[in-house]
Parts: C-alpha cells; sequence; structure tokens
C-alpha cells in the first residue's frame, strides 16, 4: 500500500496502524468512506480546518457528527469560529481537500478531538490522502498530535 505524510509520520514514530483504502468520491466524505470500509460511522473522524480567532486549528468529529463552532471556540478560548477557506485549509496542510490530515500535516495545528472518541481503543481518520484512511490507537492519537479532547458535537433541538 502506498504511504501518505500521516502514516510515513506514524512509522517514524512508532505507532501501530493500519492503512485502509477506498474508492474516494468527491463530496462522499467520511461517512462514505467509514461505509465502504465497513467500519462504524461513530469512529470515523473527520478532520476539519477551522479558523478560531486568529489561527487555524483541527476539529476532530465523528462522521455522524457536526461540529459546533461555538464549543470549538469555547474550547480554543477565542471568541468567534468558522470554517477555513478550503484553499487556506490546503495551503497550511499540505493536503487536498478530502484527503486533509493532522497527522503529517505541513503546519503543526493545535488538535480538537471529540469526546466520542474516549468510547473507542482505535479510532480512523484520513491518512493524509484521497482514499486513505488509517486507523490508530485513540491513546497514539492523543499522543502524537497533542490533543485536546472536548465535546464538539453541534447539539439539535426538534
Amino acid at each position: 500500500m502506498t504511504e501518505t505524510r500521516g502514516t510515513t509520520e506514524l512509522r517514524r514514530a512508532g505507532v501501530a496502524h493500519r492503512l485502509l483504502r477506498y474508492g474516494y468520491r468527491n463530496g462522499g466524505g467520511a461517512e462514505q468512506a467509514a461505509d465502504d470500509l465497513g467500519v462504524e460511522r461513530e469512529r470515523m473522524f473527520k478532520s476539519l480546518v477551522v479558523r478560531a480567532g486568529d489561527g487555524l486549528v483541527f476539529a476532530l468529529v465523528p462522521a455522524t457528527t457536526e461540529l459546533s463552532l461555538k464549543k470549538l471556540a469555547a474550547a480554543a478560548g477565542v471568541k468567534h469560529a468558522a470554517m477555513a477557506d478550503p484553499r487556506e485549509a490546503e495551503r497550511a496542510t499540505g493536503y487536498q481537500v478530502g484527503g486533509i490530515s493532522p497527522l503529517g500535516s505541513r503546519r503543526r495545528l493545535p488538535v480538537f478531538l471529540d469526546v466520542g472518541a474516549s468510547r473507542f481503543g482505535q479510532v480512523c481518520l484520513n491518512a493524509g490522502g484521497r482514499g486513505h484512511i488509517v486507523e490508530l490507537g485513540t491513546a497514539d492519537l492523543l499522543r502524537l498530535t497533542g490533543a485536546t479532547m472536548v465535546d464538539l458535537a453541534a447539539v439539535h433541538t426538534t
């Protein structure tokens, strides 16, 4: 299998992981990747680049979850957060949208991981290329990225 910058970082750090491949489709997203790979959607995490105050951060949320920008802003200690412009996200990470990962990112950005990850010993996220997913231990992801675990889920009322 092809290595990505993300899997190269994991290998160099001695982190056990498994690289999974699927047929990337534009607009398919993390739910499509989970379904194609037979992974529970709650274990498949989206890697979102968000402008929090004056800087960029990663928000990692389950495929089934919408990101609360308000909760992310609070966690980052800023007043406002908004999704980064796709071109800005690509420049900062060195990855294409649909293949963005905090692993092997060109710029090391603060990482916020949704508390939903604490339910699983292993999670899946983009490995740094479209159609490339990496499965690794949640504790390893936290340690390697220096992530802060926080509730990032938007609350829906009906």
